[in-house]
């Protein structure tokens, strides 16, 4: 069987390139993925699987059906949408809408999400039981997880293990990287308005100065997090937004911070929205100031199923070779929504190397996924999926 899925990924690996090229060129938005879906659904459909779209609003779920001697579900996740980020490329497929690219690779993850599908539908007849297929929509925004999972993409039939990947190019371009257990970060979203009063630029005195507290509650957070909290225990507390002020000689009476909070420890997260509230209380109230705080939970942690993740480097030993195959030593500070699905059925997610001499980073304007990887991570996953069968 595993020979069977690496000549059959070679044979249709031609028309995966062109259509994950077409997908580059072509991105959505998270939530706005319609021409992605619809190209997924019509390639689902022309391959004879049960497919159903709108399913958590821009999903795509496919269903194909084995020989039915054995009951279990495998399920293969694929995320579709793009960034909010103009292209620095000058690829002859880079991407045709101002402002929107695939900088994450997502182009990537749907052509190989279809490569699964073309090679198991051609061998569907030696499948023992179903594979469901899941597109997802809006990961960048961490919603399409959950949408999907309260639309009921994991049930009926129900999923019984779920596999995913993401593109990596900090690895060599087809070299998989595995890590069982806690694969990346808790992702929490953190908002902090800071009331002052406002006055004369020249009479700093008489008001109190909202852009100048906010400052030392940014400043407070971070020495907090350096010299509070358990390092072994990493948090990343960032304020990516800082809106304020009307004119340059008026006191600012009104900030608002933005930011993220990732974490890796349960107990250390629960803990996180009561240290934050009191160091923003404290300083604001040493310099007379107000404040709101929201604090909002966000998508937590990927916990990897050992015995999956163990099933995807015996695939990768046997397929790829060794040389393919490598141990990730530290879990990930970003965030992936696929914690979602974890969290209501097994899974694990591995990262696929797209790295070359000039790669660019995930959410670069010059990213590019490449081709090259296309391959290895069809085989992969095909293969996981007929293994599953197997434990």
């Amino acid at each position: 069987m595993l020979q069977a899925i690496s000549a059959e990924t070679h044979r249709v690996l031609p028309r995966l390139v062109a259509l994950r090229q077409h997908l580059h060129a072509h991105p959505e938005l998270s939530g706005e993925e319609y021409r992605t879906a619809d190209c997924v659904a019509e390639l689902l459909a022309e391959l004879g699987l049960e497919v159903k779209s709108g399913v958590g609003r821009t999903g795509v779920v496919g269903l194909l059906s084995g020989n039915g001697r054995d009951e279990r579900t495998v399920g293969v996740r694929a995320d579709m949408d793009g960034l909010p980020i103009a292209e620095q490329t000058e690829l002859p497929y880079r991407s045709q809408v101002r402002g929107v690219m695939h900088a994450c690779g997502h182009d990537l993850h749907t052509a190989i999400g279809l490569g699964t599908a073309m090679v198991l539908a051609s061998l569907r007849e030696s499948l023992p039981g179903r594979v469901k297929f899941l597109f997802q929509p809006a990961e960048e925004t961490a919603q399409g997880a959950r949408w999907m999972v309260d639309d009921g993409a994991l049930e009926d039939p129900r999923v019984s293990a779920l596999f995913a990947l993401h593109c990596f190019p900090s690895l060599p371009v087809g070299v998989i990287g595995v890590r069982p257990g806690v694969f990346t970060a808790a992702a929490d979203s953190l908002v902090i308005e800071v009331f002052g009063r406002s006055g004369h630029g020249a009479r700093p005195h008489e008001a109190v100065d909202a852009i100048w507290v906010a400052a030392n509650v940014v400043t407070a957070l971070q020495q907090g997090i350096s010299r509070m909290h358990n390092p072994l225990r990493p948090v990343v507390l960032s304020i990516g937004q800082m809106q304020g002020g009307r004119a340059p000689n008026i006191i600012c009476d009104h900030v608002v911070l933005k930011g993220t909070v990732r974490s890796l420890d349960p107990q250390t997260r629960t803990a996180l929205p009561t240290w934050i509230e009191q160091i923003v209380a404290q300083t604001c109230a040493a310099f007379g100031a107000d404040y709101r705080l929201h604090y909002g939970n966000g998508t937590p942690s990927v916990l990897n199923d050992p015995h999956l993740t163990h099933l995807v480097e015996d695939c990768v030993r046997t397929l790829l070779g060794a040389q393919y195959l490598q141990a990730l030593p530290e879990p990930s500070m970003g965030a992936e929504d696929f914690a979602v699905f974890c969290e209501q059925v097994p899974g694990t997610m591995f990262r696929l190397g797209v790295g070359g001499p000039t790669s660019y980073p995930l959410h670069h304007p010059s990213f590019d996924g490449g081709d090259g990887a296309i391959a290895p991570g069809v085989m992969t996953l095909a293969a996981a999926a007929v293994s599953y069968w197997r434990l």
